[in-house]
């Protein structure tokens, strides 16, 4: 493996044994860190004869200073913002209650029904619901309307993720517009519960390291500009960020006070339940399993091949895909053989440097990618010793 800088995270076990166990198509990947920009973090997960469990990272070619595009893994902090704003209205307001919201300005849409909704109304967590089964871009889009630019960056810095930067939703928009939201009201049938008004974010961002990607890649215009694409106002959120984050959800109090998002018994089951329901389990939504197959958001070990997901395995996660980036951030939980841990991952795929073609290698090598990660960290697993086997019958209550 190619001698990296000195701020890059490897752990040698780990990548001895990624390396030793490698197919030849993943040992060409790992000999080209520069060109696949790949990192992963391995959690080890061990629980004491209370059950307590105790966590141990394990780092491949890991640095928040190597930019990934996150794509959608920012619908990850912007779900638990917007749980936690929740809690902070007068009166606090539930997730199931109706979010409208209004058009205040020109080119932003309104929203009053949602007809993939159980009441046909929308809620933050049928929201919450969609983004984690598929992905959804317009769920994502009225969260961060909700929750502001500036209350949703100033929230996670506070928790101490220094590097998160969340400037822009998932539609056309320039910087400045992307500084405004809409009016939300949430309602009980007629009555309105709260409102809150259009809002504009002052908020100043630190874009003082210019980030390009690629030789060249297509505007909004699809003209081909033949120079890289300037990543530097974009969305950011580290691979170690999000982990944390992941596991703050899963396991609070394995994580300090200062990190933990303020959510209740509540919000933490809408989580557990969005996290790990295969788009074929959706009643509110239902999907379209030919297009959202139960491995669509499923990177580690599943979507290569569209594998099927074993009815004795789950996997919490949130995945993210764009501009050759692709992301998960998992835990999984194997109820046969009484196994946990956590993956976290990425890979840049992009063979001919251009971006926004819609040509990327996920198929050929970014989905192989994480399916044999995964296998190599599963068969780990499954042959190491543990003083005490853990308890796992929270995640199973889930589906039971």
């Amino acid at each position: 493996m190619t001698t990296l800088q000195a701020q890059v995270k490897n752990s040698k076990w780990f990548v001895n044994r990624i390396q030793k166990d490698a197919s030849p198509l993943l040992r060409d990947i790992l000999n080209h860190p520069e060109t696949y920009r790949y990192q992963v973090i391995y959690t080890k997960i061990d629980r004491d004869r209370k059950n307590r469990p105790s966590f141990k990272n394990y780092y491949l070619n890991v640095d928040a200073d190597r930019y990934f595009n996150p794509a959608s893994m920012v619908k990850l902090p912007v779900a638990l913002a917007a749980l936690e704003k929740l809690h902070t209205l007068k009166p606090p307001i539930a997730p199931t209650a109706t979010m409208l919201t209004d058009s205040s300005r020109k080119g932003q849409t309104a929203v009053t029904k949602d007809s993939t909704a159980a009441n046909g109304m929308p809620s933050v967590a049928h929201y919450i619901k969609k983004i984690f089964l598929v992905s959804d871009n317009d769920a994502y889009n009225r969260l961060y309307e909700f929750v502001g630019q500036k209350w949703l960056n100033e929230m996670l810095w506070k928790k101490g993720y220094k590097n998160q930067r969340i400037t822009r939703r998932f539609v056309p928009m320039t910087p400045e517009e992307n500084r405004y939201t809409n009016r939300i009201r949430f309602m009980d049938g007629q009555k309105l519960l709260f409102a809150q008004p259009a809002a504009y974010s002052d908020l100043v961002f630190d874009f003082s390291k210019k980030i390009e990607m690629g030789v060249g890649h297509w505007d909004k215009d699809d003209k081909l500009i033949q120079q890289p694409m300037d990543f530097t106002q974009h969305n950011n959120s580290p691979l170690e960020d999000l982990q944390q984050m992941l596991q703050s959800v899963l396991f609070p109090e394995s994580v300090p006070a200062q990190q933990r998002f303020a959510l209740d018994r509540q919000d933490y089951d809408l989580l557990y339940q969005s996290m790990s329901e295969k788009p074929s389990e959706s009643r509110y939504p239902a999907y379209d399993t030919t297009e959202f197959f139960d491995s669509y958001t499923k990177f580690f070990f599943f979507k290569d091949g569209k594998r099927e997901i074993p009815e004795h395995i789950r996997s919490f996660n949130k995945t993210g895909w764009s501009y050759g980036f692709l992301t998960d951030v998992c835990y999984i939980v194997d109820f046969k053989n009484d196994i946990e841990f956590m993956l976290s991952g990425n890979i840049y795929v992009n063979s001919d440097g251009i971006l926004n073609d819609n040509k990327y290698e996920y198929v050929e090598l970014g989905y192989p990618f994480f399916r044999e990660i995964g296998e190599i960290v599963y068969q780990q697993e499954l042959r190491r010793k543990r003083n005490h086997r853990p308890d796992l019958s929270k995640w199973r209550l889930q589906y039971d």
